[in-house]
């Protein structure tokens, strides 16, 4: 495996960003007309970009399966596009791709391209996985900030820069209602959905849990002891990887 670390320009942000990426590293038997799968994994509130790859395992367990794997940075913006500051949502799902697919020998098929986080990032690819279901198969929330508008309590001052004042939450970034506008959509994505049992953030993916099952979603829900920590996740995103990927 090869761990790239990139630093580019991103015309939607309007400022330079950093992004990591492991894939497999090409040998003499490499076929040079395949494309990989990728996996875009985001982090949560308090990481970065590197902070996968500090913390767990994922460039190994990457390796089992062949597949690329894209750690952005999002700042501590919920991966949407904030009210004041960066367009992180269109940035994670339209620009970075597009910019991903240039490098690298990626494929661009809804079928190769899956999407996971942890807490902030949870929230992020079960929000893009749902939204952008024309363009991921797939979306794996861990611990994840699974009722944001309950959650207000919890990440009040980092919800004004994102929603503004008043920290209204727009239908768009509401899981609850995401989940049931997309759920006649054809093209709705598999939903992998982790948590810990002594996690802080617990009764509220249990109630999103709830939510999916009353819809007609693939649905795969697993909890077990845990607490909001990367003992919990680096255990956890190898059920995500045999789940996405076997």
């Amino acid at each position: 495996m090869a761990l790239i670390e990139l630093k580019i320009y991103s015309e939607v942000l309007g400022t330079p960003a950093e992004v990591n990426v492991v894939m497999p590293q090409p040998n003499e038997k490499t076929d040079p007309d395949k494309k990989l799968k990728c996996l875009y994994l985001l982090h949560g509130i308090a990481d970065d970009h590197t902070t996968w790859i500090r913390r767990t395992s994922i460039e190994r367990y990457a390796e089992q399966y062949g597949i690329c794997v894209v750690m952005p940075y999002a700042y501590r913006s919920f991966y949407t596009d904030m009210k004041y500051g960066g367009k992180y949502y269109t940035y994670i799902t339209k620009e970075l791709p597009h910019i991903i697919r240039g490098f690298f020998n990626i494929s661009d098929k809804r079928e190769d391209n899956f999407i996971a986080g942890l807490s902030m990032g949870g929230y992020g690819a079960l929000k893009i996985g749902l939204l952008e279901c024309e363009g991921f198969s797939a979306a794996a929330g861990l611990s994840s900030v699974a009722d944001i508008v309950d959650c207000k309590k919890h990440f009040e001052k980092t919800y004004i820069p994102i929603f503004g004042e008043d920290a209204v939450i727009p239908d768009d970034c509401d899981l609850f209602k995401l989940a049931s506008k997309k759920n006649n959509d054809p093209l709705r994505p598999r939903i992998f959905m982790g948590v810990g049992t002594e996690d802080f953030l617990y009764e509220g993916n249990v109630a999103l849990k709830k939510h999916f099952e009353s819809l007609d979603y693939d649905f795969t829900y697993r909890e077990s002891a845990g607490v909001h920590n990367w003992a919990f996740w680096d255990e956890y995103i190898q059920y995500v990887l045999k789940w996405m990927f076997v």
